[in-house]
């Protein structure tokens, strides 16, 4: 049940809300007012970041035994069972927060105005800050494991 919660909270909050904000914020434009050319751009950047978080989700539960929603240290859905550093991880210690991010700019590229921005400036704020605190705890689980691929592997990019 945990991981149900956890999957239907973080798709509910980081796919559906976060950007349903955006959009309410600048007004909520129809899809009529954008330009093909800023919406297909848009499109290929959120795709991508999709994609690069989805695989990184499908990683964490196969490789790491677990799964991504642990909110500033709560356990929301079982954790990673295994430190992992391959797959998505091999570049990026948070490769399924860096799609997200990408994702959040495609939104505000088909969007393009300042309210959008706003809220991922304040959305990147908050997940920094989380990225943060669960440093902490992945250092507590992995040991020096943790610091090694720590300081072989950025933080986002």
């Amino acid at each position: 049940m945990k991981q149900i919660l956890g999957y239907f909270l973080g798709f509910a909050i980081f796919i559906a809300g976060v950007p349903a904000l955006m959009w309410w914020v600048s007004g909520m434009p129809s899809l009529a007012e954008i330009p093909v050319w800023r919406l297909c751009l848009a499109g290929v950047i959120a795709l991508a970041g999709l994609s690069l978080s989805i695989w990184s989700i499908v990683y964490m539960k196969s490789v790491g035994k677990g799964n991504p929603f642990d909110a500033m240290g709560h356990e929301v859905a079982p954790r990673t069972k295994h430190l992992m550093t391959e797959g998505p991880y091999r570049r990026s210690r948070n490769p399924m927060l860096s799609g997200t991010y990408l994702y959040y700019l495609g939104v505000v590229l088909a969007l393009w105005r300042w309210p959008a921005l706003m809220i991922f400036i304040a959305v990147a704020i908050v997940m920094t800050l989380q990225v943060s605190s669960e440093e902490k705890r992945l250092e507590a689980d992995f040991g020096q494991e943790y610091l090694d691929y720590k300081k072989r592997t950025g933080r986002f990019w």
